[in-house]
């Protein structure tokens, strides 16, 4: 830049900057995606589908149909949709309730009853949560994770008197 106590002609044309290379484009978007099983996949009972009889497997299950019976999932996620209607016992690592569940569900991580949900039924698992203006009939049993299952040995005489205490 020119200063007055400068002899010379003024340079007005201020220097270029050096070319800069443009960013790269940004990716294409994509829409998240719902938590998977362990082995990724994950298969859908649609709501044209009525089932009656039991259900196991390996891998994540939506439920947006009808179910009669029994579901067995232990170490994925079960899923029962906003149209989901089931009449079952359902076990699983995680459970979401967004339809109509009549039966009692055993989760080894946690169960999550949606706003829009519907349970009647006992709820056994770690961890238990339950929205406002969801529906739940049931008793509910929080169980350590590392607890054992169904037919773990009885608690002691202690505290089935400290209960009928509390009872009282």
């Amino acid at each position: 830049m020119w200063k007055p106590t400068q002899t010379g002609p003024m340079n007005t044309t201020p220097t270029p900057e050096p070319s800069r290379p443009a960013p790269p484009p940004a990716p294409a978007f994509e829409p998240p995606r719902p938590a998977a099983a362990p082995t990724g996949e994950q298969a859908t009972i649609g709501k044209g589908l009525y089932i009656k009889g039991e259900i196991t497997g390996t891998e994540s299950l939506f439920i947006d149909g009808k179910v009669d019976g029994s579901v067995t999932l232990p170490g994925n996620r079960v899923t029962v949709g906003r149209n989901g209607q089931v009449a079952a016992s359902i076990t699983a690592r995680e459970i979401v309730v967004l339809g109509k569940v009549k039966g009692n569900i055993t989760a080894t991580d946690r169960v999550d009853i949606r706003a829009e949900g519907a349970l009647t039924g006992d709820v056994a698992a770690a961890r238990i949560s339950i929205e406002d203006g969801a529906f739940f009939k049931g008793g509910i049993d929080i169980r350590k994770p590392d607890a054992k299952a169904p037919g773990a040995p009885e608690p002691t005489k202690a505290v089935h008197e400290a209960a009928k205490t509390v009872q009282a």
